[in-house]
């Protein structure tokens, strides 16, 4: 009964991802702030009706539920954040600090149910500093935004254990690896093709979430 509630406000809350990832630009504006005011506007304005075809608001209210189902109700606001930044990340190979920087005081509230949030804290250090060291090493190869969105992955899965913050790591970059060599087997991509690798780092998390118990 929770889960399938779940899923109903997982349905309205995914009008607004949807509102949400449109209000972003493939391209930096000279000006993120105004960026982010005008996001916020557009989703203050978005009626809480899915639009058709409700792609998004139908993926958004899968995550939620399953998240729901497998790790529970403290990490419902991970999923939603995380598949808004899904969304966006795909489709403009961005990940808006706007999103991500406020999603960790709020992420760390909504773990605090879980008595866990120290375990929390320390994953989300951990995962954020690997992912360093590799953009340190290979900045033309992953976004520093990447390691912004590794800290919020790392807060959420370790609080889950860290058998699921494990899983959660490796998973995000053998996801990425297999959709690389995709695009070199299919000859749609070079080794040197850039693509978003933040939707492959949250398909790891969610494996994390769900599997890691």
């Amino acid at each position: 009964m929770v889960v399938a509630l779940v899923a109903l406000l997982g349905l309205v809350a995914g009008r607004y991802v949807r509102a949400l990832a449109g209000a972003f630009g493939q391209e930096d504006p000279p000006d993120t702030r105004a960026e982010a005011r005008q996001a916020v506007k557009t989703v203050l304005r978005t009626p809480p009706f899915p639009a058709w075809p409700p792609v998004i608001e139908l993926l958004t209210a899968a995550v939620a539920a399953l998240v729901a189902w497998r790790a529970g109700l403290p990490y419902l606001y991970f999923a939603v954040a995380g598949t808004a930044l899904a969304i966006i990340d795909w489709r403009t190979t961005r990940l808006p600090d706007v999103i991500t920087l406020p999603s960790y005081p709020l992420l760390a509230l909504t773990l605090i149910p879980t008595g866990e949030l120290p375990r929390a804290l320390l994953g989300g250090l951990a995962l954020a500093a690997l992912y360093g060291v590799l953009w340190f090493v290979r900045p033309a190869a992953m976004g520093f935004g990447d390691v912004k969105l590794a800290g919020l992955i790392g807060l959420a899965t370790a609080a889950a254990g860290w058998q699921a913050w494990v899983l959660a790591a490796l998973g995000g970059q053998l996801l990425g690896a297999l959709y690389a060599v995709g695009l070199l087997v299919t000859g749609r991509g070079t080794r040197e093709t850039q693509f978003p690798f933040g939707p492959f780092m949250l398909l790891g998390a969610l494996a994390g979430l769900c599997l890691g118990w």
